[in-house]
């Protein structure tokens, strides 16, 4: 990504860059690039997308060439610092060369070079002018203002006048905004004192007020924007409705809710009347800061004023019931906007589907869509999209792909976020190849306009697992001027953030930032992913703390990601302490957060509490999925609470939810726990008769649940079902049946099958090591060494497990200080140990301190196992090295005024600040 911008800034230098390519149109850019099959998967963990590409990296490059072409424009060279670079971003710069190129190229190069001379406001405005758009004027106007002193500071507030008298007020306005934020709020009387000294000559008294309280109000001044408000009263002016809207939506922002209510009496008492949009302002921050009652009382008072609550009024209001859960009281406000006469918009019927699908209501959800139809209002992408999600959550892809093709017969086009809802519910609920299928048929039909294909495509190669190529393409297009949405730049975050590279995906959040790309709810959500899948929780939740601190649209979503990341690195206070926050800030939790919730406490062993979550699951209205169910049947279960799963089994089929093949075999695995192997078996012929055909795991755990019962016979006979049903064994199942002969001393055997399944291309895992390692250590020490020997060769991976066993046979064998003094040098390199660990060196220490005479002599069997310890001990101890290395402690600093973060390694940054000093 640095590279694109290195390239943009040689393009600069020639004075040209074009905005788009004019030998291919975009989709047949992007055809050619999508459907070349690459050479191989490419690995995403190798992408060279570098570290540096920062909007300060443009620094780097002028430093290096010695030359900036924007440089010779301003007025201030000498000044010209790192802090020049930051203040606007590469797209901005990119524009601001264009448009400075069609000066040149329309002979008015004479002006530049003048104002380069001296800072005159004159010059200055006329520039400004011949850009033509405001935004790359003012972007201009944040470039050369690099001289705070009092003379610039005059100049720029006249330029400011000689704007608003050439009816460009809010040019002007933007000016005066950014000299405060960049001077200060000390120096913010100076503004206000010369913009009002000679306003006589530019503009009205109305005129240099208003500008100044909007500026101030874009600065977040609040109280400068109060007194130039009253000094608009004391002048005997009314402010604008417009100016007054964003200083109630600022007040409401910051939870000034005393100067909220004593500005609404002053406009009451002394204008300008309250307006639709006022009301409306109003009732949005209360609903945002959780305060419903407030937001309907003044839903209420808005006819006593003249005002007839409109679409925007109740969509607030419906949107804030939704959040919080409540669909009922939503869809009564529906009815009665149209009792009123005010007819729903497709947002209100999206909003409310949307809110039923989080629920897992599909069957309300659907009534609605049709509904909506009926009373002429049609749906859009984003109406299709919401109830398409909820048909994919719910795990019904059969409805997800009939509403597609629904959508297509009708003649709304998908999108980006239709193609990605669609394909993950094909890779993770259906079959990869249809999720294939459907990426070829997207893009060959054309069905995606220009705009939309070049976000698909990258989205397309992010899900083909090509995300090398993802990054390459937007790096292209960015380079050519191809417009890329905010859903291109979420793709390949997410994609990182999936991997475990939250590096990466704050590099490209990065460069989204300086293409002028506002974050959206999914890319605060994958930030979070990537470092919750790392475990770097902490760093997450000051990520978050962040983000919602600057109003970034952080949802339910979001907090669902850092719920599971808690439960997953088995934090279970740290996950109810953020389910308790969720609550407090008045987001309500959907099915899937329930879901996440369900699963993460019976995982954890407290199935109980899991059980409360789920009746508070169904109280709220919320319909629990297949997901919910099997996570509580699983819980159950694995606390031998084998009624209470058949009960909730039973649940299922009375709600309508299908048992599926993971339900009955954790029913299965829990008779089989127990040792009840005929109701396991009732359990494998009832699922055969309901039309659920057993799988792998089903095979596996009755041939474990046997052989535990040392029932070879029945084992080996359901491995011919096995067989015979067409299911080849895994390692798991050559795992069991190793672990049966080994338990019965049968080692010649259990060799044998170790040597079958290395035949049949079967690798082994560290459970087959373990397993026969542990056989290894009972045998006959010269049979040992010869199937320790294998196992090396086998390139054996020890991990805690391997070192339990052996410490175990060494306290076994009678060798207690060689079990504590391997004990110590486990510790000593932050091994770390579990409980079984720890039984076994209390032993071990117990046994030392009652008995003085104890074997010390050195055996065969003895030397053998130091051997193997010595092994494992060393394995672990330079992984321990290696991880230590890699896993080092970060922290998200902001980088530069663009909202952009980044994640700085605290022990380099420490290391960099010692050679520093």
């Amino acid at each position: 990504m640095c590279a694109t911008l290195r390239r943009m800034r040689i393009n600069y230098k020639v004075g040209h860059f074009p905005l788009f390519p004019t030998s291919l149109h975009t989709s047949q850019l992007l055809f050619l690039h999508f459907f070349t099959p690459p050479h191989k998967v490419l690995n995403p963990k190798v992408t060279s997308f570098s570290t540096e590409s920062s909007y300060c990296s443009s620094n780097s490059l002028d430093s290096e060439k010695g030359f900036d072409f924007l440089e010779q424009f301003s007025p201030f060279k000498n000044l010209a610092n790192s802090s020049t670079y930051t203040v606007i971003t590469s797209n901005e710069r990119r524009k601001i060369v264009v448009g400075l190129s069609r000066m040149i190229k329309n002979e008015k190069g004479y002006i530049l070079e003048a104002f380069s001379r001296d800072f005159c406001p004159s010059f200055l405005v006329k520039i400004m002018k011949l850009i033509g758009n405001r935004e790359v004027a003012f972007a201009f106007f944040k470039f050369v203002f690099q001289d705070y002193s009092e003379s610039t500071v005059k100049s720029c507030c006249i330029s400011a006048h000689l704007l608003a008298a050439g009816q460009l007020r809010l040019l002007a306005q933007d000016i005066i905004s950014w000299i405060i934020r960049r001077i200060g709020k000390c120096r913010s009387d100076e503004i206000v004192e010369f913009m009002w000294r000679e306003h006589y000559k530019y503009e009205c008294d109305f005129s240099v007020l208003d500008s100044l309280m909007r500026a101030f109000l874009t600065a977040e001044m609040v109280s400068a924007a109060l007194e130039i408000l009253s000094k608009m009263r004391d002048s005997g002016l009314w402010p604008s409705s417009s100016a007054v809207g964003i200083l109630f939506k600022l007040l409401l922002r910051i939870g000034d809710y005393g100067s909220v209510w004593k500005l609404f009496r002053d406009i009451l008492h002394k204008g300008p009347r309250p307006t639709n949009n006022l009301f409306n302002v109003m009732i949005l921050g209360y609903c945002r800061k959780g305060s419903l009652p407030t937001g309907e009382s003044l839903c209420h008072l808005m006819r006593k004023f003249g005002c007839e609550p409109d679409v925007f009024t109740y969509n607030i209001l419906i949107n804030a019931y939704c959040i919080r859960g409540w669909t009922s009281d939503a869809l009564h406000w529906v009815h009665m906007m149209i009792d009123h006469g005010c007819n729903p918009s497709i947002s209100t019927f999206s909003t409310v589907i949307n809110a039923l699908c989080k629920e897992g209501n599909m069957t309300e959800a659907r009534k609605v869509f049709d509904g909506m139809q009926e009373v002429g209002v049609f749906p859009s992408t984003i109406t299709y999209n919401a109830l398409m999600d909820g048909y994919v959550k719910a795990r019904e892809m059969y409805q997800a792909n009939m509403l597609y093709e629904e959508m297509k017969k009708k003649g709304v086009v998908p999108d980006a976020i239709t193609l990605n809802i669609l394909v993950a519910g094909h890779y993770k609920y259906g079959r990869e190849e249809d999720g294939d299928r459907l990426l070829w048929d997207l893009t060959v039909t054309g069905l995606f306009p220009d705009c939309l294909f070049s976000d698909v495509s990258i989205a397309g190669l992010c899900w083909a697992g090509r995300l090398n190529e993802a990054v390459t393409l937007l790096d292209n297009m960015l380079e050519k001027g191809i417009p890329v949405s905010v859903i291109a730049f979420n793709s390949i975050i997410a994609a990182y953030s999936k991997e475990g590279l939250e590096e990466k995906a704050f590099e490209v959040y990065n460069v989204m930032v300086q293409f002028g790309q506002t974050p959206s709810a999914s890319t605060c959500a994958s930030l979070l992913m990537g470092l919750a899948t790392t475990g770097r929780l902490q760093e997450a939740r000051n990520l978050m703390a962040k983000m919602i601190a600057m109003s970034f649209p952080v949802n339910r979503t979001a907090f669902t990601v850092l719920l599971d990341g808690y439960f997953k690195k088995g934090d279970v206070i740290g996950a109810r302490i953020l389910w308790e926050e969720m609550e407090m800030m008045g987001i309500a939790p959907d099915s899937v957060a329930f879901s996440a919730l369900i699963d993460g406490l019976a995982k954890a062993g407290s199935v109980e509490d899991a059980y409360d979550a789920f009746f508070q699951m169904t109280r709220k209205g919320l319909v629990p999925n297949n997901f919910v169910y099997n996570s509580l049947i699983t819980g159950f279960c694995n606390s031998g609470k084998l009624n209470e799963a058949q009960k909730l089994e039973r649940d299922m089929r009375d709600r309508g939810l299908l048992p599926d093949v993971f339900t009955i075999n954790t029913i299965i695995n829990g008779f089989c726990k127990q040792g009840r192997m005929r109701l396991a078996v009732d359990s494998f012929v009832e699922m055969q008769q309901s039309g659920i055909q057993p799988d792998i795991v089903t095979y596996n755990t009755l041939i474990n649940g046997f052989c535990k019962a040392f029932d070879m016979v029945n084992a080996d006979n359901f491995m011919t079902r096995m067989y015979a049903s067409g299911w080849e064994p895994d390692i798991t199942t050559y795992n069991i049946k190793l672990h049966g002969f080994c338990s019965s001393r049968r080692i010649n055997r259990a060799v044998m099958m170790l040597d079958e399944l290395v035949s049949a291309g079967v690798v082994p895992n560290t459970v087959t090591y373990n397993t026969m390692m542990n056989s290894a250590c009972n045998d006959i020490l010269d049979r040992a060494m010869i199937l320790a020997a294998k196992l090396l060769k086998m390139a054996f991976i020890p991990n805690t497990v391997t070192a339990n066993l052996l410490l175990s046979h060494l306290w076994k064998q009678g060798l207690p200080q060689r079990t504590l003094m391997w004990g110590q040098k486990l510790s000593e390199i932050g091994f770390e140990f579990d409980e079984i660990t720890y039984k076994i060196l209390d032993n071990a220490s117990h046994y030392v301190q009652e008995n003085t005479e104890y074997c010390t002599e050195t055996t065969g069997k003895s030397l053998f196992l130091d051997f193997l310890m010595y092994i494992t001990y060393d394995y672990i101890r330079r992984s321990k090295a290696y991880s230590d290395k890699n896993d080092s402690s970060y922290e998200l600093v902001e980088d530069g005024p663009c909202v952009s973060f980044k994640l700085i390694n605290k022990a380099y940054s420490q290391f960099d600040e010692r050679a520093r000093n």
